[in-house]
C-alpha cells in the first residue's frame, strides 16, 4: 500500500502542498516546528477517526487563513487492495458553511460517503508518536486508546461502539449523580451499555489474541531479532468472562451488574465496572518483567515490536497490503543496531513508512531504499 500523490489545503501550517511520491518509504527531515508531524497528521486523516493527535477538527485549520477560510482538506491517490483509488477528506466550519451544513466530508473516487468509516475499505494507517513513549508507565486510559486504534484495523465499527458506550455511560452517571428515580430510563441506558460493552471487550480480545498468536508463531522474536519478543494480554472483568462464557450470557450478567451497582456507582461518582476499566498488560519476554519496569529504550523497542506485529497481521488480512506506517521521531531512544534493524524490517514488511527526524544522518542506513524530503515551515523539497 502506498500513497502516490498527497495534496493538502489550509491544513495546520500548510497553505497548499502537493507531493508526487514513489512507493518506497519516505523520510521527512527538518528543524523542530517545520511541519513534519503536521504532514503525518494529515495522512492519518485519510483513515477513520480523528487522526494521530486526536485534535478537534477546527484546530487543524491553518492559522492566519482569515474568518472566511475556516476549512481544510487532505486528498491522496493510493495504490491498495482496490487498485488505484482517490481518497479525500475535508472539514468546513458550520458557521461559515453554505449549503451542506459543514462538518467533515469524505469522498472516494469523487463519490461522497456517508461516514469516514468507508475509508477502511481502502486504507489502513497506524502510527507511533513521541507522546506514546511513556505508554507503559502512564495511565491505563492511554493503553486502552492505543489498543482501540489497533482494533480499528480489524473492526472498523469498533470506534463507533466505544463512542456510544462512553456517551451512554456519561448519561447514566449524570442521572445517578442527580439521584434520578427513573428506573426505566436507567435500565434502557444500562442495556445499551451492556450491548456496546460486550462488543468492545470481544473485539479487543480478538485483536490481542491475534497479535499474541503472531508473536508466538514467529518464535517469540521479531524476524530480524532486533526487538525483544512481547507477551501481551488483556486485564478486565468482561474480557475474562468472554473467554469462558457465551457473549449473550456475559451481556446479561453485565446488565444485571450495572443495575445492582447503581448505589455504589452513585457514591463513587463514576461507573466502576465495564470495558472502560480494562488494561493492556505487556511483558518483556526475554526478561520476564512488566514493560513498566523496563528502561526507556527497552520500552520503545517493545512498542515498535507490537506495532510491527500489528502491521503483519493487517498485511495478512488485507490482501497482502501492509498499512501505511507513520513513525514520528522514530530514532529517539533507539540505538544504531535497533534503528538499522527497524529499517530492514520495514523493507521486509513492504510498508510505505513515513519517518521523521531532525538529523538526516540517522537514516543513512536506508540508502536509496527510501525517498527523502526536507521540510521548512510549510514547504517541502527533495533532499
Amino acid at each position: 500500500m502506498a500513497l502516490t500523490r498527497l495534496t493538502l489545503s489550509q491544513f495546520r501550517n500548510y497553505e497548499s502542498l502537493r507531493l508526487d511520491l514513489e512507493s518506497r518509504p519516505v523520510v521527512l527531515t527538518g528543524a523542530n516546528g517545520a511541519g513534519k508531524t503536521n504532514l503525518l497528521e494529515a495522512i492519518s486523516m485519510l483513515a477513520p477517526g480523528r487522526g494521530l493527535r486526536s485534535a478537534p477538527f477546527a484546530e487543524l485549520v491553518r492559522a492566519g487563513g482569515g474568518a472566511t477560510s475556516r476549512q481544510w482538506g487532505v486528498a491522496a491517490e493510493l495504490i491498495g487492495p482496490q487498485g488505484e483509488t482517490r481518497l479525500g477528506t475535508s472539514w468546513t466550519d458550520p458557521e461559515y458553511s453554505t449549503g451542506n451544513g459543514g462538518g467533515r466530508q469524505v469522498k472516494i473516487d469523487g463519490v461522497l460517503q456517508k461516514s469516514s468509516g468507508a475509508l477502511s475499505r481502502h486504507v489502513r494507517v497506524t502510527w507511533l508518536t513521541p507522546s506514546m513513549d511513556r505508554l507503559f508507565t502512564g495511565p491505563a486510559a492511554d493503553r486502552r486508546r492505543f489498543l482501540d486504534r489497533l482494533v480499528l484495523s480489524f473492526d472498523p465499527d469498533h470506534g463507533t461502539r466505544v463512542q456510544t458506550f462512553e456517551k451512554v455511560m456519561r448519561e447514566r452517571n449524570r442521572l445517578l449523580e442527580q439521584g434520578s428515580s427513573n428506573a426505566a430510563w436507567l435500565s434502557g441506558l444500562e442495556q445499551q451499555m451492556a450491548e456496546a460493552g460486550i462488543a468492545i471487550a470481544a473485539a479487543r480480545s480478538a485483536a490481542v489474541n491475534e497479535l499474541a498468536a503472531l508473536l508466538a508463531r514467529t518464535g517469540k522474536a521479531s524476524e530480524s531479532g532486533h526487538f525483544p519478543w512481547v507477551e501481551i494480554s488483556l486485564e478486565g472483568e468482561l474480557e475474562r468472562q468472554i473467554s469462558e462464557l457465551p457473549a449473550v450470557e456475559v451481556e446479561e450478567k453485565y446488565r444485571r451488574m450495572l443495575a445492582e451497582s447503581r448505589a455504589q456507582d452513585a457514591a463513587a461518582g463514576r461507573t466502576l465496572h465495564g470495558p472502560h476499566r480494562s488494561d493492556l498488560n505487556v511483558v518483556h519476554g526475554p526478561k520476564g518483567i512488566a514493560a513498566s519496569y523496563c528502561s526507556t529504550g527497552e520500552q520503545k523497542a517493545l512498542l515498535v515490536g507490537i506495532v510491527l506485529a500489528h502491521a503483519r497481521v493487517i498485511r495478512a488480512a488485507f490482501e497482502g497490503f501492509a498499512p501505511l506506517l507513520l513513525l514520528d521521531e522514530i530514532s529517539a531512544h533507539l540505538d544504531e543496531n535497533r534503528r538499522n534493524g527497524l529499517f530492514d524490517e520495514l523493507m521486509e514488511l513492504g510498508a510505505q513508512a513515513w519517518m521523521t527526524g531532525t538529523d538526516l544522518s540517522l537514516f543513512s542506513a536506508l540508502g536509496d531504499r527510501a525517498q527523502y524530503l526536507a521540510m521548512d515551515d510549510g514547504s517541502v523539497k527533495r533532499n
